[in-house]
């Protein structure tokens, strides 16, 4: 593994930031793999990964068709310094769903998100005067999410991938950071293509189980752009 590589997968694991050192304007969210394989079959997930909590739910609405709706947000705590920042989302969408055989099942879901983030650098206010240190945004993201599963009564594997736009607006503040207007380099860069495959474990029992998830954001539109790279989050799975 090159060590650039393996430094983002050490930060990306042990990060409890959506900032740390710098602004971060996206981190990648849990991919709800709700396992729905027929009608009325409903899928609740609360997952936590660094400072993320989320709410993911799903339910079969007919044969073949499924609904999501998933929500979350983002609490960092605050630097010593007063840097820090926060964000949160909610997101629905169809999906459609079927059994190849008793054991494998493919779905993929249309999902569109809204949300906000902000960030704050009060350190950067005395070299800047004038300005608040402070940036915020809106952002809108549509997603389709397709995935392969492997499901017995006890556990199942997921791989799955993401494949999104995100979209920012409304984006206002004044913040100086390493002498580049953060506004304005959020302005020039706004729509973005990422690409973002996953790995879902869940083991338990046959309604409750834990789930982990690992998740790696590919920005291709941009890839310096000022974003996490790596989401590794676990939960509670209950599916009735």
């Amino acid at each position: 593994m090159k060590s650039k590589h393996l430094i983002q997968f050490i930060i990306g694991i042990f990060s409890i930031a959506l900032l740390s050192c710098s602004p971060k304007y996206y981190i990648p969210t849990a991919q709800n793999i709700p396992l729905i394989d027929e009608k009325g079959k409903t899928n609740l997930t609360i997952a936590v990964g660094g400072n993320q909590f989320e709410f993911l739910g799903a339910y079969g609405l007919e044969d073949a068709l499924a609904l999501q709706v998933n929500g979350g947000v983002v609490v960092p705590p605050d630097e010593d310094n007063g840097n820090g920042g926060s964000g949160k989302f909610i997101e629905a969408g169809l999906g459609y769903y079927s059994n190849i055989n008793d054991e494998f099942l493919f779905d993929a879901y249309g999902l569109l998100a809204f949300g906000t983030m902000e960030n704050h650098f009060p350190t950067t206010v005395p070299d800047n005067p004038g300005t608040t240190g402070k940036i915020s945004a809106n952002l809108v993201r549509f997603s389709i999410q397709p995935s392969l599963n492997f499901h017995k009564k006890n556990f199942s594997i997921s791989g799955s991938t993401r494949f999104m736009t995100l979209n920012y607006s409304d984006i206002k503040g004044s913040l100086i950071f390493d002498n580049a207007d953060q506004v304005n380099y959020l302005k020039d860069q706004d729509l973005f293509f990422l690409l973002e495959p996953a790995l879902t474990f869940k083991a338990g029992s046959e309604k409750i189980k834990f789930q982990f998830q690992l998740v790696t954001s590919i920005n291709l539109t941009n890839d310096n752009f000022e974003q996490d790279d790596i989401l590794l989050s676990m939960g509670l799975n209950y599916q009735f």
